[in-house]
């Protein structure tokens, strides 16, 4: 039987503010390259951070709506409540929310398409899409091995990419520009948002190892379900690696030693990997996924202290 909660307990529980770090961390990124660049707008910078943190949340509603659904989440699942299938709140209601969230977003991006123009129409309405498609929909791709992919993209090189972008174009005078203005998207935009990419992944991996067992049951083709745990895990140390590979990089390519600030999470990345390696049960696991979504936070802000730093 579930226990009672409050109604604002419960709600906080459907949008599970321990995943925000994944929609807040690649907007620091960007921003913090756009100080470096001469480009930073701070109201641009602001609405892109209500409307990552809207797309996070009106997710992780879609997520807990259709996996009740589709009957994904059941007793035996090891993660943390989901109001849907735990009865805690009616589907019905799950579902208005989603799609009010998701609606709040599209509001918050009419200020970012006026700076942005059409490039950000396409990515803002994009991410609603994917949102509501990773679990919903009549071919939910979060089923079929893809949701790594999808975070991958949405949650570290777009953020992290169209947060410096709308910034710089805001900064140029762009006014609903057909497509990407001189000099507002540089290589280094997209290549800084690997590392979030990465942890922002990994924190999927994490989540999709310790269902591996009831997603497969389900009939929910993750990638861990896909690939098994060896190779799961692999993942989770490449996509990792990776975020301290990039900063080397940036240093590499001229930056100041500032962007290696990083580097001091490592020892946190590898005691979350100890776990990742050894254990499949959410006694462990839960505590490791909201570890690497602190370790997503800290290295972004890091990363982005360090491009703003005048070193």
């Amino acid at each position: 039987m579930t226990e009672a909660v409050s109604s604002t307990r419960a709600w906080l529980m459907a949008a599970r503010p321990q995943t925000l770090p994944a929609g807040s961390a690649p907007v620091v990124v960007g921003t913090g390259l756009a100080v470096q660049d001469g480009v930073f707008a701070p109201l641009p910078a602001a609405f892109a951070l209500v409307g990552a943190l809207l797309l996070q949340i009106g997710t992780n509603f879609a997520n807990d709506y259709y996996d009740a659904v589709r009957g994904a989440d059941t007793d035996d699942r090891e993660g943390f409540t989901r109001v849907t299938a735990g009865g805690i709140i009616e589907p019905a209601a799950v579902k208005r929310a989603m799609y009010a969230t998701f609606g709040l977003a599209v509001l918050v991006g009419t200020y970012l398409v006026y700076v942005g123009g059409v490039p950000i129409l396409v990515v803002g309405l994009a991410s609603v899409v994917a949102g509501i498609t990773y679990t919903g929909g009549p071919l939910p791709y979060g089923y079929r091995g893809l949701g790594d992919l999808f975070v991958f993209v949405f949650f570290g090189l777009v953020a992290v990419a169209g947060t410096y972008y709308v910034q710089a174009a805001a900064t140029a005078g762009a006014t609903l520009p057909l497509g990407l203005p001189d000099g507002t998207l540089p290589l280094a935009a997209v290549v800084a948002g690997l590392p979030a990419a990465g942890l922002s992944t990994a924190i999927l991996v994490v989540n999709n190892i310790r269902d591996r067992e009831t997603d497969a049951a389900a009939g929910k083709r993750t990638l861990v379900v896909l690939l098994g745990y060896r190779l799961s895990r692999m993942e989770w140390t490449a996509l990792v690696g990776m975020a301290y590979v990039v900063p080397v990089v940036f240093w590499a390519d001229g930056y100041s030693a500032a962007v290696l600030f990083p580097v001091v999470t490592a020892p946190l990345a590898a005691a979350i990997g100890r776990t990742v390696w050894t254990r499949t049960d959410g006694e462990a696991l839960n505590p490791a996924l909201e570890r690497t979504g602190k370790l997503l936070f800290a290295h972004s802000a890091l990363f982005a202290v360090g491009f703003a730093l005048p070193l």
